[in-house]
């Protein structure tokens, strides 16, 4: 059955792509949200930048995606960025080489606390977000959060000791 579904939609990209298949047109035929999204999310939220999130959201919407799976999208991306943190768990990412570099230098740019709040907030409003009245809200809320966490995140207070010259034994 998968391998049927698998040539029907290589048919369906052939038909609309004519001989010319790339990911580009794959990714607009088939209505797939792009990693890229997710890696400009992660970037505004590390820039504390609410405005470009909601304007990408928008831009998301507009082009016909759902808000929860936008949002369900970006928690998976906040949890591959949490595995790349160790080189032990990186084995679990499943994604292409290239993608996986990206997810590399974007982890790196990433707190461990800054991830986990994230991965908290997206978490929550994936869960709420059938219950809501307001789903788009409940999406923006999420990014207005996620884009003020470095501001509620305490850094670490360094404790600096001075301590006394030595003693000059031949005074």
């Amino acid at each position: 059955g998968s391998l049927r579904d698998a040539l029907s939609l290589f048919d369906q990209m052939v038909s609309f792509s004519g001989t010319g298949v790339t990911y580009k047109h794959v990714i607009e035929t088939l209505n797939i949200l792009d990693y890229d999204y997710y890696f400009k999310v992660v970037d505004c939220i590390l820039n504390s930048n609410i405005a470009s999130s909601l304007i990408l959201f928008d831009k998301i919407l507009a082009n016909g995606f759902d808000g929860h799976d936008f949002i369900s999208g970006l928690a998976e991306h906040i949890r591959n960025l949490l595995i790349c943190k160790d080189e032990i768990t990186l084995q679990l990412l499943q994604v292409g080489e290239k993608n996986k570099e990206k997810y590399k230098i974007q982890s790196g740019e990433c707190g461990s606390e800054l991830l986990l709040d994230a991965l908290n907030i997206s978490n929550k409003c994936d869960i709420s977000y059938n219950s809501g009245v307001n789903k788009r809200l409940q999406v923006e809320l999420a990014l207005m959060q996620l884009c003020s966490i470095s501001k509620t995140i305490k850094p670490q207070v360094k404790t600096v000791s001075i301590q006394p010259p030595p003693l000059n034994k031949e005074e």
